[in-house]
């Protein structure tokens, strides 16, 4: 049998390279020829993703997180000299700290602006795994244009409207906070026009506000499936994943792309968490505990032959 390993990190506990090799050691245990292949889709884990495909060098720098505390943040420099830049890096969603009335994306803006500092060519931006839901409107304190070629790759195909109630309630909003984000995102001048146009609820609204600046958005998981290879036709199994498998995945998201690319090549998606199965493909819950996240994934390699 041949497999590959293509998950998609799980957030917190282990990267998506992290996940693929656990994934690699069950299935070569059980007598798999397994190639091992991390993947994302704009949120956590895309410029690690490139790096490994493509090389390039790493900068970091110190700017706020979601709630104003310095924290450092690393983007990536490839060797064309585009920076690969994931808002995840600097205002990533902490299950810990959930406030989406107030977390601000001003971060991510300054994550922006160091990689322009440092002579950047053109951007590519990460779009998912924020804990944001203010339309961008921090980033745009920062960053008024963008003035050179940006690639926004987003995690979902949602739109600006659709956004609080479909990843208001992830990030800690109740019904009436979902209310507050729509009315918001409704009034937001700067975004009009931009309300139902796809990808523009992505990281919390950063999508509409990097397209108000001219940034051209994408479907995250096709554009780091495309860069690093992804093809499923000379596999008998393939293993993809993520934390938490729900209605998301389907909507942009790697797992759900990893599904629609597999085709008649069989294909299982793991999840930390299973909330709804992935249409065309075996979806099964590891145990749920962090703790236990590598060997949960090593069992399911062995399993699986």
């Amino acid at each position: 049998m041949r497999a590959l390993a293509c998950p998609a990190s799980l957030k917190g506990v282990l990267t998506a390279a992290a996940a693929a090799a656990a994934l690699a050691e069950g299935l070569r245990a059980a007598g798999a020829d397994t190639v091992e292949l991390p993947v994302a889709d704009g949120g956590e884990g895309t410029a690690e993703a490139l790096w490994l495909a493509r090389g390039g060098e790493w900068r970091e720098v110190v700017v706020d997180d979601a709630f104003g505390t310095p924290r450092p943040a690393r983007w990536l420099a490839l060797p064309d000299g585009t920076a690969v830049v994931e808002s995840a890096a600097a205002v990533a969603l902490d299950p810990d700290r959930l406030d989406p009335l107030t977390a601000s994306s001003r971060g991510f803006g300054e994550l922006v602006e160091a990689a322009l500092a440092s002579g950047a060519k053109g951007l590519v931006l990460g779009l998912g795994g924020t804990a944001t839901m203010d339309a961008g409107a921090g980033f745009l304190e920062v960053l008024a244009e963008l003035p050179v070629p940006a690639l926004a790759v987003c995690d979902v195909t949602a739109t600006l409207a659709e956004a609080p109630s479909l990843f208001g309630p992830q990030k800690g909003a109740d019904l009436a906070a979902i209310v507050e984000l729509e009315r918001r995102f409704a009034e937001a001048d700067a975004l009009g026009g931009l309300l139902h146009a796809p990808r523009t609820g992505a990281a919390g609204g950063l999508g509409a506000a990097l397209a108000s600046l001219g940034a051209e958005l994408v479907p995250g998981a096709a554009y780091v499936l495309d860069a690093v290879g992804f093809d499923a036709t000379a596999f008998d199994l393939v293993v993809t994943g993520e934390g938490r498998v729900d209605a998301t995945t389907a909507l942009g998201k790697a797992p759900g792309e990893v599904v629609r690319r597999a085709g008649a090549t069989r294909c299982v998606v793991f999840g930390g968490v299973v909330e709804q199965h992935v249409p065309g493909a075996e979806t099964v819950a590891l145990s749920g505990d962090p703790s236990r996240a590598r060997e949960d994934l090593v069992s399911l390699g062995k399993e699986l032959v």
